[in-house]
């Protein structure tokens, strides 16, 4: 799995360098309007002997600073004398034809067919850039991930760093992680990045005053807060700075700003403790971090809020982040974790990819864990085994209040090379995903919804689009369908059947026409793949005579007859002639990827 991401990694600086020279992204157009404008006015520059100084790019063409005279370095004087000779002059004299001691005799270069890396006859022809590429796939990871970046441009993306990263013993890992910021950035994302210190400051403070686990930030606390702020702010500003640079690769954006984003208020007094310094978010300052975004640049946040009288508070950095993702209308918050941790399936020993609201409250409930909108977290220490489940728990709870104020998904990743890019840019993931329920309002069918699921298929079967199901056969199969309701009113429905050869059919996916292009029929379908996936089904068909083009849009491919389980193919009805298509779902994460695309 390291070296998935170490790979993932370098293909992204690839493609980003890609970007960056094609000019997908190009956010300054004038500076690269400036060059071209130099070039076909002057030519290609080559050689030591023309300097081109930034007067140019000024505007002012009148004037351009040419060292035509400058003295070339000893070994190659006369060599290139005698070719400045041989040289024509053009328009202001600069010359556009001077030869170079680099120039490739054109004698010397064929035009053959090209070879592949391959082993005959004891000899290995290799050609070591393909090799790489095809090693790493880089075609096939390139195409996989083009709806993610598709889907992720403009985006707004908050990402909360915590202190250990900065001052971890390794320090490539804080290194990489904003070099793949800077990458994400360069593909179109906007960032906010809320950096924590509590590292820090517990490396000074190892006996700091708690109340019900929340830390009492008192005058002496606060001064070193400030401190450790003022440290891992500067210390973001400079990698960041550095790695901005080389993404970009040239000067004019992608700056990182901070500020008084929010202003901040005291806890108060709580169960008879007075908070002192420490407070939570009173206002957000939505729209100015937006206009920082319109032109481009990053946006960064400490731990230190000011009140409108002056004060400072110290506010919890993981609270701040999914504060700022539900003020912001955020896509993604993005959580970085301590440890190297993940979610595992106790009777399976299968890592668990993705949760949902339901599941996140039930295990947080379980482990006595509670997440207050104050900023702070209540922990049952009798319910938590070690410091690395408390951390994971407590990034769970913040992602719920982040998925509460409006922010479609939270991932949690771990300090690993290239895992930022992985969750973003590839399907498998790298971390853990928690989502909103978007299939609330899907439950399994009761007799008593017979009639309403009849009433609203009734249409398609008397357009001969359904086959025809009357109550009697809707309630002998009613253990078969699941139904989506608002306000008790069934909106959709949908009928699984399940197959001993490990497929399963999916047929009647009907939606209330006044409910229609609103996402009712993929939530359904989504659903329903998942009910497959858990019974074991990975291999889902349908068969349709009116609706072809909807499956086929999403992911379905138009199979034969034979495709069918057996069972299937005997009762299959040759005279009505439905078309026939498949789908396999390999993980959970495929059905994520899909839902990405149709819920943004």
């Amino acid at each position: 799995m390291k070296h998935g991401f170490a790979i993932t990694a370098v293909l992204f600086s690839v493609l980003a360098n890609a970007v960056l020279t094609k000019g997908w992204i190009a956010p300054s157009p004038s500076k690269f309007v400036a060059n071209r404008n130099l070039q076909s006015r002057y030519g290609s520059f080559r050689g030591n002997s023309i300097i081109v100084t930034r007067r140019y790019m000024a505007n002012s063409s009148s004037t351009i600073d040419a060292d035509l005279n400058a003295e070339p370095k000893n070994g190659f004087r006369n060599q290139l004398q005698a070719k400045n000779e041989s040289s024509t002059a053009v328009n202001s004299g600069i010359q556009t034809d001077m030869p170079s001691v680099l120039d490739i005799n054109p004698e010397l270069i064929d035009i053959v067919k090209k070879n592949y890396s391959s082993k005959e006859d004891g000899a290995t022809v290799s050609s070591s850039v393909s090799d790489m590429f095809r090693t790493a796939h880089f075609v096939d990871m390139f195409r996989g991930s083009a709806n993610y970046i598709a889907s992720h441009r403009n985006t707004l993306v908050v990402c909360h760093i915590p202190g250990d990263w900065i001052d971890n013993e390794d320090p490539t890992i804080f290194r990489n992680l904003m070099n793949d910021v800077a990458l994400t950035w360069l593909l179109g994302l906007r960032i906010v990045i809320v950096v924590g210190c509590r590292y820090q400051i517990e490396q000074r403070m190892k006996n700091r005053t708690k109340h019900m686990n929340m830390v009492v930030t008192d005058a002496e606390s606060l001064r070193i807060v400030k401190e450790e702020a003022g440290y891992v702010r500067f210390e973001v500003e400079r990698q960041l700075a550095r790695s901005l640079q080389g993404s970009r690769g040239r000067e004019g954006d992608g700056n990182v700003v901070s500020g008084n984003f929010y202003s901040a208020q005291p806890f108060g007094v709580l169960d008879g403790v007075d908070y002192q310094y420490s407070g939570f978010v009173r206002r957000f300052e939505a729209d100015k971090i937006r206009q920082v975004h319109q032109n481009r640049d990053i946006v960064l946040l400490t731990t230190l809020g000011v009140s409108p009288t002056g004060e400072v508070f110290n506010v919890n950095s993981e609270y701040l982040a999914a504060y700022a993702g539900g003020a912001l209308g955020a896509s993604k918050v993005v959580y970085f974790l301590e440890r190297d941790v993940e979610l595992r399936h106790k009777v399976y020993g299968t890592k668990i990819p993705h949760l949902r609201v339901h599941d996140s409250r039930n295990l947080l409930k379980l482990h006595g864990i509670e997440t207050k909108k104050k900023g702070f977290v209540l922990v049952n220490d009798e319910c938590i085994n070690s410091d690395e489940q408390k951390n994971m728990l407590v990034k769970i709870g913040w992602s719920m209040h982040a998925l509460e104020s409006g922010v479609k998904r939270v991932h949690i990743l771990t300090p690993e090379k290239g895992a930022l890019l992985q969750e973003m840019y590839t399907r498998d993931g790298a971390g853990t995903m928690i989502s909103g329920d978007l299939y609330d309002g899907i439950r399994q069918a009761r007799v008593t919804d017979v009639s309403p699921i009849h009433d609203l298929i009734s249409p398609l079967i008397k357009m001969g689009t359904l086959v025809d199901r009357p109550k009697a056969i809707l309630e002998r199969d009613i253990h078969q369908y699941h139904v989506y309701t608002r306000d008790d009113l069934v909106v959709a429905t949908g009928q699984l059947k399940l197959f001993k050869e490990g497929s399963a059919e999916l047929a009647c996916l009907v939606v209330n026409p006044l409910y229609r292009a609103k996402g009712r029929g993929d939530a359904m379908l989504g659903y329903l793949e998942r009910l497959c996936l858990q019974q074991g089904a990975n291999k889902v068909f349908v068969l349709s005579t009116q609706t072809m083009e909807w499956f086929l849009e999403r992911g379905f491919d138009e199979v034969g007859v034979g495709s069918l389980p057996p069972s299937r193919q005997a009762t299959y009805n040759k005279s009505r002639a439905s078309k026939i298509y498949m789908k396999t779902i390999d993980s959970v994460r495929d059905l994520d990827a899909s839902e990405l695309l149709w819920n943004r």
